[in-house]
């Protein structure tokens, strides 16, 4: 799971052109997003980070990949 953080992402038009951009890249990703709190998840098919965060700028926002949360907690438990 690759999760973007994009501030600029305001309205149900930008969610569509995101989850356009991305699947236009990698037809096999699974997007979820977020809205109230700017957030994009991706499952990638085949798409690299920077394949799919340059796919988001092109569609006209500004994305910032976030750490994988999911990893963070799981690092923290094994301390």
């Amino acid at each position: 799971m690759i999760t973007f953080e994009v501030i600029d992402m305001t309205c149900a038009h930008c969610v569509g052109a995101i989850t356009k951009a991305v699947q236009a890249i990698d037809p096999a990703a699974v997007v979820r997003i977020e809205l109230a709190s700017h957030r994009v998840d991706v499952d990638p098919g085949e798409a690299s980070p920077a394949q799919l965060l340059e796919a988001i700028q092109q569609a006209g926002y500004t994305p910032v990949e976030k750490p994988d949360a999911g990893k963070a907690a799981a690092d923290d438990k094994r301390r």
